[in-house]
């Protein structure tokens, strides 16, 4: 009875300690996989593209003018400027390296930029008050550029749903530059009273404007669908360096004619687009970029 007692007591000792083995071995393959799973899921590279318009600011440097004050003030020969109200465009290709929350990124793009102002010139004889001349040049001054930015960006809140900070510098390569300018106006000193309206001026002034660099940051939010990112954010574009040619300021017969001389200039944007970002790594054929969710 002792003898049947002990081997069955030998047994169970066995049996048990060789369940324990085997449940601790599985734990190992199980946590293996799911840490390179999650070590890879932490990087991913985003290629895709993005659209959508922008808002322009000139501001000015320093101004000059063709026509030189005498009798009055200079600043009465000012151009006056429209501040993000004309509406340009940018198509953008990005390139995104994501580890974790933190993102480098390059997004080439090239844009369409509309600045317009106003000068107004106006002339009264000395002799008889009642004759006058006054003459208002609308101009509007589109600009492409080529920018090449390189920005760090953040994800700071959501799940699906992710909204990120971004903050980086880049530099704007001149591809184009058209100039159209408008001329309306009274003329009461030729013997009644004429209302001036000409046909708009066209001119390439691309030979007016360089190359610029400056800093840009803003705020976004990306939305996981499937293995894709629909995204769409905000960005604030600020020139750092003059966008004016200096050399070739008064070379353009044509402005000068009509009074107009090209102000130092340095050019801020806001910018809004929209896309879609692929990712470019997969963990194998049935994965979604969502499982990380």
């Amino acid at each position: 009875m002792r003898r049947v007692l002990l081997i069955t007591t030998m047994m169970f000792t066995v049996w048990s300690t060789f369940g324990q083995l085997k449940t601790r071995r599985k734990a190992p393959k199980f946590s293996v996989g799911q840490n390179k799973k999650n070590t890879f899921l932490q990087k991913q590279f985003w290629v895709g593209f993005k659209a959508g318009t922008n808002l322009s600011q000139a501001d000015p440097i320093k101004r000059y003018a063709v026509i030189s004050a005498t009798n009055y003030a200079a600043a009465t020969l000012d151009k006056n400027y429209t501040s993000f109200q004309d509406l340009g465009s940018q198509a953008t290709l990005e390139v995104t390296f994501q580890f974790k929350n933190l993102s480098i990124s390059t997004q080439p793009t090239y844009s369409h930029n509309v600045i317009t102002y106003s000068n107004q010139f106006q002339w009264i004889n000395t002799q008889a008050a009642n004759q006058s001349l006054s003459q208002k040049y609308s101009q509007r001054q589109g600009l492409d550029y080529m920018t090449l930015p390189l920005l760090l960006k953040y994800d700071v809140v959501g799940n699906r749903l992710r909204g990120y900070v971004h903050a980086g510098i880049f530099y704007s390569f001149l591809i184009n530059a058209l100039k159209t300018v408008t001329v309306s106006g009274v003329d009461i000193a030729s013997g009644g009273t004429n209302n001036i309206a000409s046909q708009p001026l066209i001119v390439g002034t691309k030979d007016l404007f360089t190359n610029y660099w400056g800093l840009m940051g803003g705020i976004g939010a990306n939305y996981q669908m499937g293995n894709v990112k629909l995204v769409l954010d905000v960005t604030y574009k600020k020139g750092m360096s003059n966008i004016t040619n200096v050399k070739n300021r008064f070379s353009n017969d044509q402005l000068s004619g009509i009074g107009d001389a090209q102000d130092d200039l340095k050019l801020n944007n806001i910018v809004i687009s929209a896309g879609v970002l692929f990712p470019m790594r997969f963990l194998n054929s049935s994965f979604k970029s969502s499982d990380q969710n």
